[in-house]
């Protein structure tokens, strides 16, 4: 069985990697961001983003990054064999955790009310696109 995965379903690497890897039961999945499938790292992409000439926000709709961002990985895991309720470790970047973190906790806790898997979260000073939130998952594969 071919252990990287990768699937059209889901927005398109900004690098030389596959959105997940197998070993033994377990599936590690690489960064995944809002941007939607079929998108390269262009901004027009990213659910509830819309910047200027000049990278300024003129629409910023953090909501609807976490959302697509779940929804991403949600799509990941199921054309790699496992499924949401199978995650067992999640770690999120946000890039302002002083202005995202309450709505992304709360969307979060829609998103998990089921499955309860480990859970850090951090800030970073930036992320490759113009996204406001990346996550990293560890599931298991039944």
């Amino acid at each position: 069985m071919e252990d990287r995965i990768s699937t059209q379903k889901a927005p398109k690497p900004v690098g030389l990697y596959p959105h997940a890897r197998k070993a033994g039961n377990l599936l590690f999945l690489s960064g995944v961001g809002p941007r939607v499938a079929g998108s390269d790292s262009n901004d027009s992409m990213v659910p509830g983003l819309k910047l200027d000439h000049n990278g300024n926000f003129l629409e910023f709709d953090f909501e609807a990054q976490c959302r697509s961002v779940f929804d991403n990985v949600k799509v990941i895991l199921e054309e790699s064999g496992s499924s949401w309720d199978e995650l067992i470790d999640v770690t999120v970047f946000l890039v302002n955790m002083k202005r995202d973190f309450q709505v992304y906790n709360k969307i979060y806790a829609e998103y998990f009310k089921e499955n309860l898997p480990c859970r850090t979260t951090v800030e970073i000073n930036s992320l490759p696109t113009p996204i406001a939130i990346e996550l990293k998952c560890i599931a298991t594969i039944k």
